[in-house]
């Protein structure tokens, strides 16, 4: 049996994780967070407006508590990947505000439904679910952006780490020249022995 407990876990390391992906905003001028950091666009200010959509489905259609305003829709062909950058039109503010209210909405909906509450994902193999499911869904979702966003943020400039107050300890360029240049030795000599 699911029990509130769960729910509340995963509620609270959602709400951790969420403040991480604006925490990877912070102290970076507008082109850094909307650049294209790898060869398929990603950037940072994308992947939180990508959040801000897929939270709001699926803590909102898929209870039948439709977000309030509207967005864009996954099963628009023209639309598909405009949830994964910023146009000149959209501002950070904007972003950034309108995932702290999906965050809202989400959060009503995880409070005030049971862990065992149903829900209808349609575009899923198995579309009938829990808010368990859902919970554990978004949380992978919104963790695995993290990650991306880790990467992204320590290509811009250095900085690591889950959140403001616990960043990974700062080091100069030589310490990070020796360390990679001993992960290369590694890893060379790793495929000479095979």
């Amino acid at each position: 049996m699911i029990d509130d407990f769960a729910k509340q876990y995963l509620h609270s390391d959602l709400r951790e994780v969420r403040e991480t992906m604006l925490w990877k905003l912070d102290w970076l001028g507008e082109y850094d967070i909307r650049r294209p950091l790898t060869a398929t666009g990603t950037n940072l200010l994308g992947l939180v407006k990508h959040l801000s959509l897929s939270e709001s489905r699926y803590f909102g259609e898929v209870f039948d508590r439709p977000y309030p305003e509207p967005l864009p829709r996954w099963d628009d062909t023209g639309q598909r990947g405009t949830d994964m950058w910023a146009t000149e039109h959209e501002t950070r503010e904007e972003i950034v505000d309108r995932y702290r209210r999906v965050w809202e909405h989400s959060d009503t909906t995880i409070t005030a439904l049971a862990i065992d509450a149903p829900g209808h994902v349609p575009w899923w193999p198995r579309p009938d679910v829990m808010l368990f499911n859902v919970l554990v869904h978004v949380l992978t979702e919104t963790c695995r952006h993290a990650g991306h966003a880790d990467i992204l943020r320590e290509q811009l400039d250095g900085v690591t780490g889950i959140a403001a107050g616990t960043t990974n300890p700062r080091h100069d360029k030589a310490f990070w020249e020796a360390r990679t240049a001993e992960i290369e030795r590694a890893a060379t000599a790793a495929t000479e022995r095979r």
